[in-house]
């Protein structure tokens, strides 16, 4: 499993509001990416005010490749003024406390459920 994390400069002069408003448009986008497995998105605070970032998770790093092309790249360059910056990681576990849930996968992208011990 893949976490990509995404961040780029939220455009000069935008609010949560504003930030939140833009985003709501992109849902239709995400929710038709039968790839993508969930999105968080984010607003830096403290030392990281004035940068937004998208917590993405994947199957795998070319299925956030192929999200993530030149096209949306350019599209987040004119919003923002600036380049994203993208990055990998390998996601192995994830502790879920609102589901009461451990989920483990392995090297090969299989999950399986883990006891809270």
């Amino acid at each position: 499993m893949i976490l990509e994390l995404v961040t780029f400069k939220t455009p000069a002069g935008w609010d949560r509001a504003r930030v939140l408003e833009d985003a709501k448009h992109t849902i239709p986008k995400w929710v038709a990416n039968r790839d993508l497995l969930r999105k968080h998105f984010a607003l830096g605070v403290d030392a990281d005010e004035g940068t937004s970032a998208g917590i993405y998770i994947w199957p795998s790093v070319e299925a956030a490749r192929k999200a993530h092309d030149q096209e949306w790249r350019e599209a987040v360059r004119t919003r923002s003024g600036g380049d994203p910056t993208i990055r990998y990681f390998d996601l192995f576990l994830l502790i879920d406390n609102e589901r009461d849930q451990i989920t483990e996968w392995d090297a090969d992208g299989q999950a399986r459920e883990c006891p809270a011990s």
